[in-house]
């Protein structure tokens, strides 16, 4: 069955996140070639919507959307000041939260994270918003573990995003624990982003610009990624960027956001996924192809990031059940 997303839109919804939500899933396909969810938007009783950047959205379905959806996103929105002042809710968004069902998935994006938070969903869980407004999110809610340095947190049912593309980043992520890499990939190409930035990337708080700024590291993460099954080490990626070590670590963070280590972490894992979901490599292959040069190297990254072993994360996405060898 196709998966329903609702997106609840509130006046002072921030309309290029309003959209992301409809952007990602609707570039989600099948192998047949059928869409794998239907995006529907609601507002209250279903009136108009005043967007933040002053005019206003027209929606065609009400609160009663999020009585039947599997999965319910509810847009970035700028926070009121009695949520910002005291952490209360309009009584009639409290009732419209009251409607969603106890087993339907809810993301929020950015701000949101305020009203999934005022309304007692993330009593005891994890949580994220963009970081400009992390300071008043501690105060407002401290039994709350706020974590301002990540661009997504996933507590399985309930979600939350730091602000802008990391909304993007959290939908393909959900197509990716839904589908699979493939589909989700697929659907990046669609939006053309990025298929993959990991959850717990650092968000782009505001850092000095390197006084260096004619040289970037794009090209050396080029290298590296058609690289990946080589034992590369940060001075092999500095000498490749013709700079020095310092250099080239300060220069790739202020880009990316992590160090140049964690990225080809990332990237090496990302690979290795996606060839457990996608070919018939037996582990061992996986991991010559991917850098980490044996099995158990790379189920130790495994457990460690994700929780499971590669057999157990390959059974989960539906791929061939394989056998690990010991050799090539």
């Amino acid at each position: 069955m196709t998966h329903r997303v609702a997106v609840l839109a509130l006046d002072g919804v921030v309309t290029m996140d309003l959209g992301i939500p409809a952007r990602v899933f609707s570039g989600a396909y099948g192998a047949d070639g059928a869409p794998l969810y239907s995006v529907t938007t609601c507002s209250l009783g279903g009136k108009p919507v005043r967007a933040k950047e002053g005019f206003e959205i027209v929606v065609d379905e009400d609160e009663s959307l999020l009585e039947t959806a599997d999965t319910v996103v509810v847009a970035t929105q700028e926070p009121g000041e009695e949520l910002l002042d005291a952490g209360e809710l309009p009584p009639e968004v409290a009732a419209a939260l009251t409607r969603i069902g106890p087993r339907t998935r809810i993301v929020s994006l950015c701000t949101s994270a305020f009203l999934l938070a005022a309304a007692g969903l993330l009593d005891g869980l994890r949580a994220t918003t963009h970081w400009g407004y992390c300071a008043a999110f501690a105060r407002l809610f401290p039994d709350i573990e706020l974590d301002p340095d990540v661009l997504f947190v996933d507590n399985e049912r309930i979600l939350t995003s730091a602000g802008g593309a990391a909304g993007l980043d959290l939908c393909l992520h959900l197509v990716r624990r839904d589908h699979g890499a493939e589909v989700a990939a697929a659907a990046a190409r669609r939006c053309v982003v990025a298929p993959w930035r990991e959850g717990g990337q650092a968000q782009f708080i505001e850092h000095p610009v390197p006084a260096e700024s004619g040289r970037s590291t794009s090209d050396t993460r080029q290298w590296a990624l058609a690289r990946l099954a080589e034992p590369l080490t940060l001075e092999d990626m500095a000498r490749h960027a013709h700079m020095s070590v310092r250099t080239f670590t300060r220069r790739f963070r202020g880009e990316v956001g992590v160090s140049p280590l964690q990225w080809l972490l990332q990237r090496r894992l990302a690979e290795a996924r996606r060839l457990l979901e996608s070919t018939e490599l037996t582990v061992t292959r996986i991991a010559k192809a991917t850098g980490f040069g044996d099995p158990v190297a790379l189920r130790k990254h495994f457990y460690a990031h994700l929780g499971l072993s590669p057999v157990a994360y390959r059974r989960a996405h539906h791929a061939p059940e394989l056998t690990v060898t010991a050799g090539p």
